[in-house]
């Protein structure tokens, strides 16, 4: 049974919560405030936290943090404010999704199912660890050779250190710079436009369709993500 906690202090939504997230075969643990559910993700194991923002001792961004920096389990951020800047924030801190008050207990519980699932797809690879299987892409590590649906792909360095890196940190958003900075180095010389160059050339190259991308999704005003 997949444990979650919910971290909530709001009793009534936090209790709701709980209720069909049980009804639908979960175990649903509730934390009432930030530092006791920060505490919580940190020291037992959870298979996905459910995380309020507003919250008093510690608020949903800093939880964020610091289990994103231990932990890859989903984390699924909760809360009334409406404000795009929020959802970057939370998003760039490493949430998996954001979700806006109120919302319906059908939605929250398939969005739970839907990151469960994805995560256990990324947990459950059998490839060994020179390799990386995603739907019909294969990257070999040793030979840098890539495939899609068992025909070679003629990338450039740089495209396969990208598309390693992203494929490597699945259901991630990291920014423009991040990107920048981890494959072209920041004393490199070049522009941060390259990366969204990069990006659409290997779109080119591994998606069905560029303008509908399936595996390297833009998330609007954050940055890019890896989708298993």
């Amino acid at each position: 049974m997949k444990r979650i906690l919910i971290i909530e202090d709001e009793a009534v939504i936090a209790e709701v919560e709980k209720d069909y997230l049980e009804a639908n075969g979960y175990a649903a643990e509730i934390a009432e405030s930030g530092d006791i559910g920060l505490r919580r993700a940190l020291d037992e194991d959870f298979d996905l936290i459910i995380l309020d923002l507003m919250l008093p001792k510690v608020d949903g961004f800093e939880i964020c943090k610091q289990v994103r920096k231990a932990k890859p389990i989903p984390i699924l951020m909760v809360s009334a404010r409406k404000e795009d800047i929020d959802k970057i924030r939370g998003l760039g801190l490493g949430a998996d999704d954001y979700v806006i008050k109120p919302f319906s207990l059908a939605e929250l519980v398939a969005r739970v199912k839907a990151h469960l699932a994805r995560f256990d797809r990324l947990t459950s690879q059998t490839a060994p660890k020179d390799e990386l299987r995603i739907r019909g892409l294969h990257i070999d590590k040793l030979s840098r050779k890539v495939t899609l649906n068992g025909a070679d792909l003629s990338l450039t360095s740089k495209e396969y250190d990208l598309l390693l890196f992203l494929a490597m940190h699945p259901n991630r958003v990291f920014t423009k710079d991040d990107l920048y900075e981890k494959i072209w180095g920041m004393d490199s010389f070049g522009e941060l436009a390259s990366v969204t160059v990069y990006i659409s050339k290997l779109r080119e190259k591994i998606e069905r369709d560029p303008s509908k991308p399936q595996y390297i999704e833009t998330i609007w005003g954050v940055g890019y993500r890896f989708n298993l």
